[in-house]
């Protein structure tokens, strides 16, 4: 299953689930990754491993991070080679002065927003489909 490519097809079938949770951003130093840790996201950088994880578990875990954030993960399976969908949508948040981390999966498109900027956010992405 390849996903969809199409612009219009995907910003009009744009339907989005929020997480519960709030998650943060934190980084270790590669090779010292904690088994008891379950980030939603790692990604091994020359400066070390990026987590993205609970907001709970990183105060558990006492990690330093950064950008506490809700994730919105846009319900819509998107292909990997899909153009302007996540640059159409971020954007939009931009022009509402709302930082987007985004992240690609195999099956959709997740988008990590200021908690406290969530509201807004929402109301952004359900313009978007609507439009």
């Amino acid at each position: 299953m390849s996903g969809e490519s199409d612009l219009q097809t995907l910003l009009s079938s744009l339907k989005i689930a929020i997480s519960d949770e709030v998650f943060v951003f934190a980084t270790i130093v590669s090779g010292t990754y904690p088994e008891t840790l379950r980030p939603q996201m790692m990604f091994r950088e020359a400066e070390g491993l990026t987590l993205i994880i609970e907001e709970a578990e990183a105060k558990a875990h006492g990690l330093a991070y950064e950008f506490a954030s809700r994730m919105i993960t846009l319900n819509v399976h998107s292909s990997l080679e899909a153009v302007g969908f996540m640059a159409h949508i971020s954007a939009k948040l931009a022009d509402a002065g709302i930082p987007v981390n985004p992240v690609a999966g195999f099956y959709h498109d997740h988008l990590f927003v200021p908690a406290d900027r969530l509201a807004e956010a929402k109301a952004i992405l359900s313009q978007i489909a609507s439009d």
